[in-house]
């Protein structure tokens, strides 16, 4: 199985601060991996990194995307590659309307139109296309706004920043189905999936989203990795307090 990012001894530091010290992450082709960890820890950081935001400088290490070094790359240059992001708080773009971007996705490909169409009114956003992106939306609006726009875009690997972040039980519901719709390599077949790295903090997405592995990052650094359900149900019940306390423990064997 080919790799379809390799994140190598990474260490990143933001206006003289170091934020990411020696990270080492894979995710195989075909597999949905999940970054659980406290706030502040670190996850949104490393994937604003891979993205390839220019205020998060890399100091030490690489970033590999279908075996090619992206290390250098700017964000365009990702984004051509298949990257996609979902972000947790995105800014307003005022002058650009939701159907603008909608529109020029169309322009490229205009045999999509009527599946682009439909996938504004299967996820409720008709009556925001003519408003501002991301202008006076509520937390799970957003959300719907975003995960909408990677829908229609089709990114080979897609992260997604908290998508459970302010959404009630309701809206979550629709997040995670629009979730495993981007994460699905055909319509209508969740099985057989693209690759994807979801970020969160309560791990509640991960009740609609299957992961195939979990990895805990605590301080910058990744703590330990497993199997996704396994480590989302011991947080629950011992909380991130008690990954901290095993993690150091392991360090001093």
């Amino acid at each position: 199985m080919t790799n379809i990012l390799e994140v190598k001894d990474l260490c990143v530091e933001v206006d003289g601060q170091k934020l990411l010290h020696g990270i080492d992450l894979t995710i195989p082709d075909g597999e949905i991996h999940a970054l659980l960890g406290p706030n502040g820890c670190g996850k949104t950081t490393l994937m604003m990194v891979v993205m390839g935001y220019p205020e998060y400088r890399v100091i030490q290490g690489q970033i590999l995307f279908n075996g090619e070094d992206i290390t250098e790359l700017d964000i365009t240059e990702r984004a051509r590659l298949g990257i996609g992001i979902s972000q947790q708080r995105p800014p307003t773009i005022a002058g650009v309307k939701l159907q603008q971007v909608l529109d020029f996705i169309i322009a490229q490909a205009p045999k999509r139109v009527d599946e682009i169409d439909g996938l504004v009114r299967a996820v409720h956003m008709e009556r925001f296309l003519d408003r501002d992106v991301n202008a006076d939306l509520s937390g799970g609006e957003i959300k719907r706004s975003e995960l909408l726009q990677l829908l229609v875009t089709q990114p080979r690997f897609a992260m997604l920043d908290e998508p459970d972040s302010g959404v009630d039980l309701e809206a979550l519901s629709l997040v995670g189905n629009m979730a495993n719709a981007l994460l699905a390599k055909e319509p209508g077949q969740s099985e057989h999936r693209k690759s994807g790295l979801i970020i969160t903090h309560t791990g509640q997405i991960l009740d609609c989203v299957h992961a195939d592995k979990a990895h805990i990052m605590l301080n910058g650094q990744i703590g330990c990795s497993g199997p996704s359900r396994i480590l989302l149900d011991k947080i629950r019940k011992y909380g991130y307090e008690e990954c901290i306390r095993c993690i150091l423990r392991r360090r001093e064997e």
